[in-house]
């Protein structure tokens, strides 16, 4: 997607004619226009946790339009009002398996869900683990306000949520047929990350596709890899070298 402003995103236009209240980062925005954009306008079930104020059931409704089904997850009971407007809409903790068992089997397979809730780590963690196997094949399990990983407050940084997604990265990346031993762990298929923002691409077919080399037609002959090659000597920049190895490795501080 081409560089924009804020208002000519489709998604801050929906934001904006919302009724009813609703909270965003500026930077999102661009984010659901670029990794939503293909479901619009489809007949699509989508599901929202953390929707108390009601602004932004209306927002993903004006944005995927009619033929969406729009489904709100709410742990204080007053959201179930906004059944009135015409929304599913669901009471419960996120982080509690038997109140997602529950769920699916009500609601049954998911296009889209949106993490919007609690953000402390368990809660993502738990909502991820529990609901990957209910998002279709080509959907998406969206996670927002990931900077909570870098603050306190949100649990166990030893096990933030980014410090699980770089776990699934390392499963994801071990499927390589350069390894002996393949995760066999494939519910999720790639990964992007946004500021605050993950998004788990869901794609059945692939992420169970076997790893192996394959050639387009077959070569003269072997060419030597050059990663070593005197050529590549990196010795008269070592100080320079190290010090953008050094600026790449280091971590935001709270």
């Amino acid at each position: 997607m081409s560089s924009q402003s804020l208002e000519q995103s489709a998604a801050y236009k929906s934001f904006m004619k919302s009724p009813q209240p609703s909270f965003k980062h500026t930077s999102y925005f661009e984010v659901y226009d670029e990794i939503f954009e293909r479901y619009r306008g489809r007949e699509i079930t989508f599901v929202e946790i953390g929707i108390l104020d009601g602004g932004s059931l209306f927002m993903w409704r004006d944005f995927f339009g009619p033929q969406a089904r729009i489904i709100g997850v709410d742990l204080n009971p007053d959201a179930k009002k906004w059944e009135a407007e015409g929304f599913e809409i669901y009471i419960g903790s996120q982080s509690d398996p038997s109140f997602w068992s529950s769920f699916f089997e009500q609601v049954g397979p998911v296009d889209i869900l949106l993490d919007d809730g609690g953000h402390t780590f368990v809660q993502q963690i738990v909502t991820v683990e529990l609901a990957l196997e209910h998002i279709v094949s080509g959907g998406l399990l969206v996670v927002e306000d990931t900077h909570t990983s870098y603050l306190s407050g949100f649990g166990d940084k030893s096990r933030s949520f980014i410090k699980y997604v770089e776990r699934w990265i390392e499963k994801i990346n071990s499927r390589s047929s350069r390894f002996k031993q393949v995760q066999n762990d494939r519910r999720i298929w790639g990964v992007e990350v946004y500021e605050s923002i993950v998004s788990f691409k869901i794609n059945h077919e692939a992420s169970n596709r076997a790893s192996k080399p394959c050639r387009n037609r077959s070569t003269d002959g072997g060419s030597d890899v050059f990663r070593n090659h005197p050529s590549n000597n990196q010795d008269k920049n070592r100080a320079r070298i190290d010090m953008i190895m050094q600026r790449a490795f280091e971590l935001f501080r709270d």
